[in-house]
């Protein structure tokens, strides 16, 4: 993909320049569609981004913007997330006259670490697996 010439934007005077899309693809970028995936596919895969590189960017195009504010929604409400930056805007389309795209980015909160670590009790429930065939028997049973 050719690397265009610097364009002014005459409302925020930002220059904004096309570049490849190896290159603007980011480690802690998702990109969500609202037909591909669940939601909460991408509520958990925002957490995992969160933990591993201290935030994440969300970005959709369309009908997806709704769910991208969902989610960040959802991680705001329940404590793991503070909203950084949130940025809208629109661009060309060859299919239609405009787009409109939104980008929103998550910072860690400072309650995020003890959010997600689980509470004993949860985590000997989580390990303690299924009951032995044998046990769930004779639980049935009346002596």
């Amino acid at each position: 993909t050719p690397i265009h010439a610097p364009v002014t934007s005459p409302a925020s005077n930002l220059i904004i320049s096309a570049t490849t899309a190896v290159e603007t693809q980011k480690k802690n970028r998702i990109q969500v569609s609202n037909t591909k995936k669940p939601l909460f596919f991408y509520v958990n895969l925002a957490k995992r981004y969160i933990q591993q590189h201290n935030e994440v960017e969300l970005s959709a195009l369309g009908m997806a913007i709704t769910t991208v504010v969902t989610i960040s929604e959802i991680l705001k409400n329940n404590g793991l997330a503070t909203e950084k930056r949130v940025l809208t805007s629109t661009v060309g389309m060859k299919d239609e006259n405009k787009g409109k795209i939104i980008e929103i980015v998550l910072a860690k909160s400072d309650k995020f670490d003890s959010l997600m670590t689980p509470a004993p009790e949860e985590e000997a429930v989580a390990n303690m697996g299924e009951k032995p065939i044998e046990t769930e028997a004779r639980e049935g049973k009346k002596e």
